[in-house]
């Protein structure tokens, strides 16, 4: 009885790990830029018991990362669409659970391929806080859509969404995808990496640090800027005006866009909140992803 107990645990402990999907290095080891001026990072989470718990839940907060990697979560019924998830932490960390694995499991929920972005954070101090992680949404978004036969994707259903400085990774990218940031490392950096369309959820960083009307330069809206679908509340510690002037601009280019502004919600909840009304953005966004055919 023992022995059959002892292989059902087995059993059930290796279906586990199979269910469980494997990261994948972004880079080549040889081609990687640590983010400790040489010095290997060590990645570790730096939560601490007194920090914040949106939704009565913690975080997990990873820190020092210079191995980047994506994760695919693929969905029972996938229906073709896949979203590169780019978690926040303003450069510094990474809310790998609460603006990562959660919002994947939420994606497959809707029949979306989630693919997790594990960008390179800090940035060393030669490096402009985003430019790595940048290289590293460029590399990612190629490497998905080189990927989309072997993925059971749509190659023009890619999009991207983001938290906090993951989203304004996401609008970085959204305006910077003619040509790729870093050399080529192989054929996935010959493949488009434009995004299909884009997801900002309480954005930070986008305003110009010299003239808050207007944008910042690594996020310049343009023409050929993705559809975009922007989630803001007004009691938000980061400047509202972050959201406004980005959704602004995209109305000036004549660019897709749709934005839902809450009086309250602050910031750093994810998808946990219960505030009234905020809690419902995440219809809001099946919603659009349905309407714009995605």
């Amino acid at each position: 009885m023992k022995n059959c107990i002892l292989l059902l645990a087995c059993f059930i402990m290796t279906i586990a790990k199979a269910q469980i999907p494997t990261p994948i290095h972004l880079w080549p080891q040889n081609r990687l830029i640590d983010t400790a001026n040489g010095h290997k990072l060590i990645e570790h989470d730096v939560t601490k018991a007194t920090d914040n718990k949106p939704g009565g839940k913690g975080v997990i907060r990873l820190a020092d990362i210079s191995d980047p990697t994506i994760t695919v979560y693929t969905p029972k019924n996938a229906n073709g669409t896949a979203v590169i998830v780019c978690p926040g932490g303003g450069y510094a960390i990474l809310a790998i659970d609460l603006e990562g694995t959660e919002i994947c499991t939420w994606l497959n929920s809707i029949g979306v391929t989630a693919i997790l972005l594990k960008y390179r954070v800090p940035a060393p101090g030669s490096k402009l806080r985003y430019e790595l992680p940048l290289q590293d949404a460029q590399r990612a978004l190629g490497l998905v859509r080189y990927n989309a036969a072997k993925w059971n994707i749509k190659p023009d259903h890619i999009g991207i969404l983001g938290f906090s400085a993951g989203g304004h990774l996401t609008a970085a990218l959204s305006n910077n995808n003619t040509q790729r940031t870093y050399p080529q490392v192989d054929a996935a950096d010959a493949v488009n990496c434009r995004p299909d369309f884009a997801i900002l959820i309480y954005p930070a960083y986008l305003k110009s640090s010299t003239d808050p009307a207007k944008l910042a330069p690594e996020v310049q809206v343009t023409s050929i800027t993705p559809p975009t679908f922007i989630i803001q509340t007004e009691d938000d510690p980061i400047d509202v005006q972050n959201a406004l002037t980005y959704y602004s601009e995209l109305k000036s280019f004549k660019v897709p866009a749709e934005m839902h502004l809450y009086p309250k919600g602050g910031h750093g909840y994810g998808m946990r909140t219960t505030e009234s009304g905020l809690a419902s953005y995440p219809e809001l966004l099946q919603t659009w992803l349905l309407n714009t055919k995605f």
